[in-house]
Formats: structure tokens, C-alpha cells, sequence
């Protein structure tokens, strides 16, 4: 059982609770979820079609689950660097996907922080 801290001293948290209220809080932000998800399909089509993502290794066009995985990787700000967009269009794409990839992660946070927070109000009483 997890705890926290507060000013009364540590507050158990049940991890059950937790995840109820974790779940509770993402379908509450259920439509800017499938906002973000859905322009990350997008970002990701237009990356494959005009970002002339080339695998870096054998320097040939990448199929399209390799510009998926590209697109996860820089949207999670990973970079491997094993496929590379080749246009001036196709870098731009890869900033924004590195921006919704943070921001995403942003609201994915805030969700968590919100849970444990809904937790430890819940166990208090």
C-alpha cells in the first residue's frame, strides 16, 4: 500500500482506489484524448506521404509500421535516429509530433497527479 504525506502525517492510499480514480479522471478527458490521438494518426499519415521518412540504416523509403514507429518514438521524445524524415515538411511534422508527444505526456500526468490526489482525499474520509 502506497502513502503520502501530509501535514497529519502519511495517508495510505489503496492502489485499487487509485486506479478507479485514474480511470475516472482519463474518461473525463476522454475527448481531448481522442483529439490528441487522432492528431497523431494524422501527424503520422501526413509524415509517411510527404515526410519522405527514410530508414537510416539501408537508406531506403520506410514502409509505413516504420514511420508509425517513428512517429511514436519522436512523440515520446525518444529519437532514436534509425529512421529520418528527408523533407523541410517532413521536419516540421517531426517537431509537431515531439510537441503533441509532450503534451500528451502532460495530460497523462495531470491525470495521475489528480488520481493519487482523489485517493488520498477518498481514504481520508
Amino acid at each position: 500500500m502506497a502513502t503520502i504525506r501530509n501535514d497529519s502525517g502519511p495517508i495510505p492510499i489503496r492502489p485499487r482506489h487509485a486506479i478507479a480514480e485514474f480511470t475516472a479522471v482519463l474518461w473525463q478527458l476522454r475527448s481531448i484524448l481522442i483529439f490528441l490521438g487522432g492528431l497523431f494518426v494524422l501527424l503520422s499519415l501526413a509524415m509517411y506521404y510527404v515526410g519522405g521518412p527514410v530508414d537510416a540504416g539501408s537508406r531506403s523509403p520506410s514502409s509505413l509500421g516504420g514511420t508509425l514507429y517513428f512517429c511514436a518514438i519522436t512523440s515520446l521524445t525518444i529519437g532514436f535516429g534509425d529512421v529520418v524524415p528527408t523533407t523541410a515538411l517532413g521536419r516540421v511534422l517531426a517537431v509537431a509530433l515531439g510537441a503533441l508527444g509532450v503534451l500528451a505526456m502532460g495530460v497523462m500526468t495531470a491525470a495521475a497527479v489528480q488520481a493519487i490526489q482523489s485517493a488520498a482525499r477518498r481514504t481520508l474520509g
